[in-house]
């Protein structure tokens, strides 16, 4: 049976691992093909498009830097050669540098700012005038956007921008039939957690303040980004989702 995403094309980036990984198998498995981007994951990324064909949906992996207005121009260019339309993209692709804001230099101001924001308006600008029947942007957010976390200040300044950013563009977009959300995920373990100095007094915090349960797992959020693109989520727009287990209302 087709499923509720048949026929329609979604592009990911930072598609190769983590979250990424798990939202563009979700994608494929309720009927939509998908574009893979990464930036070093070369062998993730490649086999991963192989899962998503065995799955039955079309898929094609293209390498670029979404911080970089050159490089988006070259990530949508293989698109239009692998994809005729597209439908829906998640911003999942971040970075940053991990040390005490007092330390910062400006190079580490514009670097989280280009990747985790500018990104999105970069992909938004290149993406609209390929969806043809409206489409869906949605934007990956982080725990820092709202609350203060060690050596991720100007991570987190730059996760506050893009939701920031987000509410702007669904205003823009939403008279064209586009749909702009952001996910806000709590802890979640994966690979970016293990650069964190903090990483062990993190997901302690959070099994100690998360009422459903200590851990999130990358398809949670996957999940949470799938639901977003639903037909029954239309209405849906300019908002931040959180998906945290209740961890922001718990003190």
């Amino acid at each position: 049976m087709p499923g509720p995403l048949a026929g329609k094309v979604a592009l990911v980036t930072g598609g190769a691992r983590g979250i990424g990984r798990a939202t563009a198998l979700k994608l494929a498995s309720a009927g939509a093909d998908v574009a893979i981007n990464y930036y070093n994951s070369h062998d993730e990324a490649e086999a991963l498009a192989g899962e998503v064909r065995a799955l039955g949906r079309r898929a094609a992996a293209m390498q670029g830097s979404v911080g970089d207005p050159d490089s988006v121009h070259e990530i949508f260019a293989a698109f239009d050669e692998a994809f005729p339309r597209l439908d829906i993209v998640v911003s999942n692709a971040a970075s940053g540098v991990l040390k005490p804001a007092m330390e910062m230099k400006l190079k580490h101001w514009r670097w989280c700012m280009e990747i985790n924001a500018f990104a999105l308006a970069l992909l938004a600008q290149h993406a609209v005038p390929r969806m043809k029947d409206g489409g869906r942007i949605i934007a990956l957010s982080s725990l820092g956007a709202y609350r203060a976390i060690p050596n991720y200040g100007f991570v987190g300044a730059s996760k506050a921008a893009l939701e920031a950013l987000v509410r702007s563009l669904a205003q823009e977009l939403g008279p064209k039939g586009v749909r702009v959300n952001a996910v806000n995920a709590g802890v979640v373990d994966t690979d970016a957690l293990a650069y964190f100095p903090n990483r062990d007094a993190l997901l302690a915090e959070y099994a100690a303040r998360s009422p459903a349960g200590p851990v999130l797992a990358p398809a949670d959020v996957a999940n949470a980004i799938y639901l977003l693109c639903l037909p029954e989520a239309s209405m849906i727009n300019g908002t931040t989702l959180f998906v945290d287990g209740g961890f922001a209302v718990s003190g």
